[in-house]
């Protein structure tokens, strides 16, 4: 039994909102995500990503609305939901001088896991991520990309059936983001729920279903090839142009001051501009030089 016959649900929020003092940060957000399936979710800096998908893991209690998850309520069943989630966040804390070995141990433990238990979990999930060449060395030499897996890994010692992603993919390599994809295919293969929040599009277009959340507002959610077609995303008569540049906050002022810039926000490294369909790459570019700002 599930949604019109699909996947049992497993996150449900209805009229999720979150506020700090008079700032909404969440505004009565509703979607549902099925039993193994990958739901991304897509927003530029500061939209409310982050502190949604702590609402969802109990780290803040929401001001109003629900959220369940496996359908348990986030706040009156915290208990139950502990279990069944791993979150791994762009401050995953992993012990930069402790060895990968350590670090899985350590999490292990946390989770309660100890003796044979946990040298099995640990083992199995080495195999998963592929980590046992780098078992002995210290976290903090790890690059970007072996630093996710093992944090991701951290997140898994505990066999969580729902796993929350918070820009997992944030400040990798391309190659490194693709494999880590792969992993997460794979967890929902075996039946894994994955909410995931990124700012690349691409990656959004890896997911089952996507939302996109702006300014605290969930303005779409469906399948990403409608997400692209909705005029809230991509409104007629425009296109959308990633610039990577330093100094992005004067880049900023720069870009939403110029003619033909319909919008531009943050994205990680990054600017995503929405530009009318005669606004060129290069006069983009020009106008940065003018602001002595090359772009990268």
């Amino acid at each position: 039994m599930g949604m019109n016959g699909q996947k049992e649900v497993m996150i449900e929020c209805d009229g999720l909102t979150k506020r700090f003092g008079t700032f909404t940060a969440v505004d009565h957000v509703s979607f549902k995500v099925g039993k193994g399936s990958i739901f991304g979710f897509l927003g530029p800096n500061g939209s409310g990503k982050s502190t949604l998908i702590r609402v969802l893991c109990g780290l803040l209690e929401p001001s109003d609305g629900t959220a369940r998850i496996g359908g348990h309520d986030v706040v009156r069943e915290l208990g139950s939901i502990k279990e069944m989630i791993g979150y791994m966040s762009q401050e995953f804390s992993l012990y930069d001088e402790l060895s990968v070995d350590e670090n899985l141990t350590f999490s292990g433990k946390l989770y309660g896991l100890s003796g044979r238990a946990l040298t099995k979990r640990r083992d199995e999930l080495i195999e998963i991520t592929h980590l046992r060449p780098y078992l002995e060395r210290r976290a903090r030499l790890l690059s970007g990309g072996w630093r996710q897996r093992l944090a991701m890994a951290c997140a898994l010692m505990h066999k969580p059936t729902v796993l929350f992603l918070d820009e997992p993919t944030a400040g990798i390599d391309p190659v490194a983001r693709r494999e880590l994809w792969d992993l997460l295919f794979e967890f929902a293969a075996g039946g894994m729920t994955l909410f995931v929040t990124t700012h690349y599009m691409d990656e959004a277009e890896r997911c089952d279903h996507v939302g996109y959340i702006y300014m605290s507002r969930l303005i779409v959610c469906g399948e990403p090839d409608e997400l692209k077609k909705m005029a809230e995303v991509n409104p007629p008569g425009t296109r959308r142009l990633d610039v990577a540049c330093d100094h992005v906050t004067t880049a900023l002022q720069a870009m939403r001051a110029m003619h033909g810039v319909r919008s531009a926000t943050v994205f990680g490294q990054s600017m995503h501009l929405l530009v009318d369909e005669n606004v060129r790459r290069s006069d983009i570019e020009q106008t940065l030089r003018d602001v002595g700002i090359e772009h990268t």
